[in-house]
């Protein structure tokens, strides 16, 4: 049976799992879905039209679900998904999407949002990502995989953060961001590979060795980004798979890479 503590306030149009704890003061609206195993602690809002996934934990103040920022929006039928396995802390914000991009956004799983991260309207999150205190992630931007965010960092509308980078704290992101990069400062400039995560994955020398060869290709050799996706696909790729994961990135740049 369901545990919803007596202070908790739950619509009738919520499907919640039997598995599923509410504490005290929590809210939760119409068309929300919350799969086994999630927690609500105290004190949180998850206002509609949102879909969460197995065994999260959502600590107080945060708001969940709640209508986007954006000018724009006119009150049309948009959602928020969560997956599983996240770690929510307290006073974070999640929006919902607008109907000018896919009327979604989505959050992936094993995720850590510090204290106070905001995640805008069609923001795209995927798994394993760390984001520190009072990280502001503005509308339309994708994160990828394993990217660590240091606190007091924002992040342009649009903006695109590969794979495995890490961006110090109270960096200001303008420009997409490549895999495996080491981004920092206002306004952000690359400094380098993430080099101590890819030893914390332990991953080979030979393979770190290749993607800071790749590195050196993309950021100092001056050519064309068009002359760099070839030589990337042709001489680096065959050796290192890795690499496509940096090919990727200036292929799906819109704003530009950090440099």
């Amino acid at each position: 049976m369901t545990q919803i503590h007596h202070t908790a306030i739950v619509s009738s149009k919520a499907d919640i799992h039997e598995s599923v704890i509410i504490g005290p003061y929590c809210i939760v609206g119409d068309n929300v879905t919350i799969d086994a195993g999630t927690t609500l602690l105290r004190h949180v809002v998850i206002t509609k039209n949102t879909r969460i996934g197995k065994n999260n934990e959502i600590f107080q103040f945060a708001s969940i679900g709640e209508d986007c920022q954006d000018l724009k929006y006119a009150g049309e039928e948009t959602w928020l998904e969560i997956g599983d396995n996240n770690s929510i802390r307290e006073a974070c914000s999640f929006h919902r999407g607008t109907i000018q991009d896919q009327g979604l956004t989505k959050i992936g799983s094993n995720n850590l949002f510090m204290v106070n991260t905001h995640i805008a309207h069609d923001c795209v999150i995927g798994d394993g990502n760390v984001l520190a205190n009072n990280v502001g992630v503005a509308g339309h931007v994708h994160i990828g995989n394993q990217v660590i965010v240091g606190g007091n960092t924002g992040v342009h509308q649009f903006c695109q953060i590969g794979d495995y980078s890490l961006i110090g704290g109270g960096s200001v992101i303008l420009k997409d961001v490549a895999a495996m990069t080491l981004v920092s400062g206002n306004p952000a400039g690359a400094h380098g590979l993430n080099i101590e995560g890819m030893r914390r994955k332990q991953w080979n020398k030979e393979t770190i060795n290749n993607l800071r060869e790749a590195y050196k290709l993309i950021f100092k050799s001056g050519k064309t980004t068009q002359e760099v996706i070839k030589e990337l696909n042709d001489e680096y790729l065959p050796k290192e798979p890795k690499v496509k994961l940096l090919i990727q990135s200036l292929v799906d740049s819109k704003r530009g890479i950090t440099r």
